[in-house]
């Protein structure tokens, strides 16, 4: 339904019939436009509500039945309006009872005012979330409207997927360095003195390793756990990147990789960023071991200050686009890493930041990214992946300038 100016409702498809008509099948009389109140106070058609909507009347009649819902029953609108309730939406619960026999809405206790969310079957078996509200004239009086909100069940069932297999990761990944962990202590307490020195050593290195290797899975749990419910903190401290990224680099050299490969490239001055720390040593750690563990020949940091714009992160289409609006700017710095590996096809650049998402076969979590993407997000910033000038991938973030902690 849509207001014109003058105020009268006009309506779109055959969903409800009109104030005044008698519905058919049923009793003659005026007839409440369900949709009407939200066309009136708001300019909207039931059409356009993203959740099936389904009304009856007093009688069990129904008067209004949305194009979401007719998608989602596949039950044409036409069809479904004037039909009794249990014949336009013939729902069962899992154990095939019938759903509205079972709830009597109109003829059970006068002090229900609904049914909860829950997962009902359509004939042929298909799931759909299904809430009620049971409209009253007066309280423990009849009846007067009901209204149903029906659900696909896919979104549910994909985040069901994705944390099924975040815990099927994490069963994979805790299990080999908790194994390791296991058998060296055994064999430690077992036979202590048959062993060396240097092979006691060597023993409670691995299982110091292993210990750590635990530690930061543990961590990256936690960190998806915070990004996923939009709890993740940001504690804002002036931030040093160039020293930042030259600890990074120290640390991989002193594991053994060579000085040369590295580039580091500082473009002066610099703004004062204001940053999480802790979060920034992650993101560089995390894109500086992908650019050593998977690319090929020198990789290149470089720092620049950059122009900010403000991101609109919550309509971003794909996890590297970024939606500037036009009004407003602030200072911000942008750290690059590239590699000259093969990089990433670019089929698959769009899954980069998603979670398990894997550039090759040589270990790891595959939920990296996804937590650098969030730590980002976090401070205002955008992430971008690309090719880089010596054919590898590319990694490009950008944080604004922030503000100390307790004036943020």
């Amino acid at each position: 339904m849509t207001v014109g100016a003058s105020g009268s409702a006009t309506t779109r498809g055959p969903v409800r019939p009109d104030p005044g008509e008698s519905v058919p099948g049923g009793p003659a009389g005026p007839a409440r436009n369900p949709g009407q109140n939200l066309g009136e106070d708001f300019g909207i058609h039931p059409d356009d509500l993203p959740d099936g909507l389904v009304v009856a009347d007093e009688t069990g009649r129904v008067i209004c039945f949305n194009a979401a819902a007719a998608r989602i029953t596949a039950v044409a609108a036409t069809e479904a309006v004037g039909s009794p309730l249990e014949r336009a939406l013939p729902l069962e619960d899992l154990e095939g009872r019938r759903w509205w026999a079972l709830t009597d809405p109109y003829g059970g206790l006068r002090t229900r005012f609904g049914q909860p969310e829950r997962n009902l079957l359509l004939p042929g078996g298909r799931e759909v979330l299904v809430s009620a509200r049971y409209v009253r004239a007066f309280p423990q009086g009849p009846v007067h409207r009901l209204v149903i909100s029906i659900r696909g069940t896919e979104a549910r069932r994909r985040t069901e997927r994705s944390h099924a297999e975040l815990i099927a990761t994490v069963a994979h990944e805790l299990r080999s360095p908790l194994t390791s962990v296991k058998g060296f202590t055994a064999t430690l307490l077992a036979k202590w003195e048959r062993f060396t020195d240097d092979q006691k050593r060597l023993m409670l290195e691995t299982v110091d390793a292993d210990a750590n290797r635990v530690t930061r899975l543990i961590a990256e749990l936690l960190d998806i756990s915070r990004i996923d419910s939009g709890r993740l903190e940001v504690r804002r401290q002036p931030v040093d990147i160039p020293v930042a990224v030259g600890r990074h680099i120290q640390s991989f050299t002193a594991s053994g990789q060579s000085p040369d490969r590295f580039l580091v490239r500082i473009q002066q001055p610099l703004p004062a960023l204001w940053a999480d720390p802790d979060k920034i040593d992650q993101i560089l750690g995390n894109l500086l071991e992908n650019a050593v563990r998977h690319g090929e020949g020198t990789v290149t940091i470089e720092v620049a200050p950059a122009r900010v714009k403000h991101v609109d992160h919550g309509h971003a289409e794909h996890a590297n686009a970024e939606h500037t609006h036009a009004d407003g700017g602030a200072t911000g710095t942008a750290v690059t890493v590239s590699d000259e590996g093969p990089g990433i096809p670019e089929e698959s650049m769009g899954r980069v930041f998603t979670r398990f998402w894997r550039g090759s076969k040589r270990g790891g979590t595959g939920l990296g990214l996804y937590i650098v993407k969030g730590i980002v997000e976090a401070h205002g910033g955008t992430i971008t992946v690309g090719r880089g000038p010596g054919g590898g991938a590319q990694f490009r973030f950008i944080l604004p300038v922030g503000a100390p902690a307790y004036l943020a």
